[in-house]
């Protein structure tokens, strides 16, 4: 699901610091609102290229450019070299965040964009869950009682898909909960390692143990692993993953730089709006009333659930950067 590790998670897991007066933040939400209206674009060319190729076939090619342009990105900064007590950390994050996105690209093959993506929103509530049970971050009753509102909504969306796909319906879930997961893994890097080693390194190992299950399911005939040569528009489908990754990383970059977290947070939501609108333009989907009820706990949950982490983090004090 998405471009880029930032772009897929919640904004609010980001801790940036806005440089500049208002007239910087207003273009920081102008590029966060562009990048989050292209986000759902990656999705919806996975969901194309389904037909010819294997779900983590495809994770495996967006993560191999991914860590291509992030690599390049690393070597003209000359900031290739990372501490080998953070390998570990780098590595299991590359392993949860290949799982989040090859199992939404799986769940494409089935469910429609609007509503995969609706059910993988239930992730900033996970993530709370997760920082609190392993990083030991303080949550209060407003928030638990925010996330499990938020996941009664994610219920609501995956019961009508439960009866028409069956256990694909969950697969969005799981890809929450490996997503956050990851996210749990990076905070725990924060301030040790620049944004760009930690997106760029985990990309790398997603890419590598990708291809590592793409060769041995080839070899022992598991389809949901095979690896088959794109043909003829399959390419400009890659291509276009290729460029999205490229100028949605760009646009985060450059929103991260000029506003900070608590601005940006919101705008995640402009997904939602993009991923319905490129589900009925492409693919003729639009979401039942039981979806967009759902949807709509879902993302009320995780909106209060930012306010909340918000007003604690303004009761804490200002944080330095990471």
């Amino acid at each position: 699901m998405g471009i880029l590790d930032t772009a897929r998670g919640p904004a609010a897991s980001l801790r940036g610091s806005p440089r500049g007066g208002a007239s910087q933040a207003e273009r920081g939400m102008t590029l966060m609102a562009v990048a989050m209206l292209l986000v759902p674009g990656m999705d919806a060319l996975a969901k194309l290229l389904s037909a010819q190729l294997s779900p983590f076939q495809i994770a495996f090619i967006r993560f191999l450019l991914q860590s291509a342009f992030l690599g390049g990105l690393l070597a003209w900064q000359r900031r290739l070299a990372v501490p080998a007590a953070a390998l570990p950390r780098l590595v299991l994050a590359g392993a949860l965040v290949a799982g989040a996105i090859g199992c939404l690209f799986w769940s494409l093959t089935a469910l429609p964009l609007a509503n995969a993506i609706a059910i993988f929103f239930v992730e900033p509530l996970l993530l709370t869950l997760l920082s609190a049970l392993l990083l030991g971050e303080r949550v209060g009753w407003q928030r638990l009682a925010a996330v499990a509102v938020g996941l009664g909504g994610a219920l609501i969306v995956i019961r009508p898909n439960w009866a028409a796909f069956g256990g694909m319906a969950l697969l969005p879930l799981l890809a929450a909960l490996f997503y956050a997961g990851q996210l749990t893994v990076l905070r725990s890097l924060a301030g040790q390692l620049p944004a760009t080693q930690v997106q760029g390194y985990s990309a790398l190992f997603a890419a590598l143990l990708l291809g590592a299950a793409l060769a041995i399911g080839s070899g022992q005939g598991v389809e949901l692993l095979a690896w088959d040569t794109p043909q003829g528009v399959a390419w400009l489908y890659l291509a276009g993953i290729g460029v999205l990754s490229t100028v949605g990383y760009l646009l985060i970059s450059g929103a991260m730089r000029r506003a900070g977290a608590s601005i940006l947070a919101p705008f995640q939501y402009l997904e939602i709006i993009s991923a319905t609108l490129l589900g009925y333009l492409i693919f003729g989907d639009l979401p039942d009333a039981l979806t967009g009820l759902g949807t709509a706990i879902i993302l009320g949950a995780g909106g209060y659930v930012f306010y909340r982490e918000r007003r604690s983090a303004q009761a804490d004090g200002p944080r330095p950067p990471e």
